[in-house]
């Protein structure tokens, strides 16, 4: 049986994690995570919505056959995860996670490389890493550093805090909080609105962004017009600016644009 399944229509690409009772983290579910972020990068999909049935988003890892494991296959193992949740992070195009119940440990991990997190009003957030003596293996307390800061993501990752929806928005992990009942439909339209947007300017923001993080401000202006300058030769561009000049000349609303991704 499938731990995660992926389908595609109107431009957007659905993650759905399948794996219950609490949608676990096996390594099954990293092999069928890398063969959709494939299929996902080889398609003409604009935007990702990543989600998961039953009550909770995710427990986080596989711990079970932990034990048995030694060192080096233990190594192997979260490098693969790390890859393929890096190239999840990656993709050219608008990621949002829809997180219901329990967001834990590698859950959260994934979670927060997708760009945007709309979370349940009742959905809960932790590392319990520290509960069994080890790191956020793949990535988190640095990436929800990113996010909050590092004095707050350090009492998170040394306490083990069940963090609630409301307070991670607060603190920028999570940018909407909605009520249960109308998550999955809200965070649907949504991701379809940003898949029917200029795809190939969101790439850029991304990649913008990315380079920022890795190298601050600097960095990111040193890019600046290597990213943005060929936005002019895409077809959307070429389309939108003129088509907002005439709008403009003419005293006008601009019109809502019809963009094709290209």
């Amino acid at each position: 049986m499938a731990h995660l399944t992926c389908t595609m229509a109107d431009g957007l690409a659905t993650i759905v994690l399948n794996n219950p009772p609490q949608n676990r983290l096996t390594t099954q579910l990293c092999d069928e995570l890398e063969c959709a972020v494939q299929e996902i990068s080889a398609s003409e999909a604009r935007a990702v919505l990543l989600r998961a049935e039953g009550p909770d988003f995710s427990y986080g890892g596989d711990i079970e056959p932990w034990p048995q494991w030694e060192r080096r296959e233990l190594r192997t193992q979260f490098e693969r995860y790390m890859t393929v949740f890096n190239r999840f992070e990656r993709l050219p195009i608008p990621t949002v996670a829809a997180v219901q119940g329990l967001c834990f440990g590698g859950g959260l991990e994934l979670a927060v490389r997708a760009d945007l997190i709309l979370a349940a009003r009742s959905a809960t957030f932790g590392h319990p890493e520290q509960s069994i003596s080890i790191v956020t293996i793949l990535g988190g307390i640095y990436r929800i550093a990113e996010r909050v800061g590092r004095s707050k993501a350090m009492e998170w990752a040394l306490t083990s805090e069940r963090v609630t929806a409301v307070e991670m928005e607060r603190f920028g992990v999570v940018n909407r909080v909605i009520d249960d009942d109308k998550l999955l439909d809200e965070a649907t339209a949504f991701a379809r609105r940003l898949a029917q947007g200029p795809t190939k300017a969101h790439a850029a923001h991304k990649a913008l962004l990315r380079t920022w993080a890795v190298g601050g401000v600097a960095a990111a202006d040193e890019i600046m017009f290597d990213v943005a300058i060929p936005l002019w030769d895409s077809l959307d561009t070429q389309m939108a600016i003129p088509t907002a000049v005439k709008a403009l000349r003419e005293g006008l609303p601009r019109p809502k644009m019809q963009f094709t991704g290209h």
